[in-house]
């Protein structure tokens, strides 16, 4: 009998994982949050701290940290770390100068424990821009193919339109499947 109340119960979504969503500052994080959120465009202002906010997605329950990005702020990500189970990476595709310090970032959080087991989704922003970098390219850039511990996957977007945001959800949601 338990076990079909809990299926039963299963179906309505009480189901919560914890997302956290970081990148540099100016990469499209909080515009990615409230576009899941509320599938339009909100005026942003640098984040200081966090914003978290519920998601609900195809019935799936998502708590999203998103991350101040400024350099100062870098260092305290990790105290989100604890159990995590998706890391979304936001890389704003035209900030050519800075792919570098994101790829230092990256393999940081990759070598703290608490994200051991973590997903990455790689959400190369900005792909609306002229000149912006594609997925591939940044993949290479930050050498994607090294990561063997952790499952990945880069999806070009657009945190504006919208475009692409949903395609790494689903994503998101094919590793929830296969857990």
């Amino acid at each position: 009998m338990g076990l079909l109340f809990s299926k039963i119960w299963s179906l309505f979504g009480n189901e919560e994982h914890k997302i956290v969503i970081v990148g540099l500052d100016n990469a499209g994080k909080t515009t990615i949050l409230y576009q899941f959120l509320m599938n339009e465009v909100v005026t942003t202002s640098p984040t200081i701290g966090s914003n978290v906010e519920e998601v609900v997605w195809k019935n799936i329950h998502f708590i999203m940290w998103d991350l101040g990005g400024q350099q100062s702020l870098r260092a305290a990500w990790s105290t989100y770390y604890s159990n995590t189970e998706f890391v979304i990476v936001v890389i704003d595709s035209t900030d050519r100068e800075r792919l570098s310090v994101t790829r230092e970032e990256l393999y940081r959080m990759l070598n703290d424990d608490e994200l051991s087991k973590a997903a990455v989704l790689i959400l190369a922003n900005k792909q609306d821009i002229s000149g912006a970098m594609t997925a591939a390219e940044i993949s290479r850039q930050l050498d994607l193919t090294a990561i063997k511990k952790h499952q990945w996957h880069i999806q070009s977007c657009c945190a504006l339109s919208g475009e692409g945001l949903y395609q790494g959800l689903e994503w998101i949601v094919s590793r929830l499947k296969r857990k």
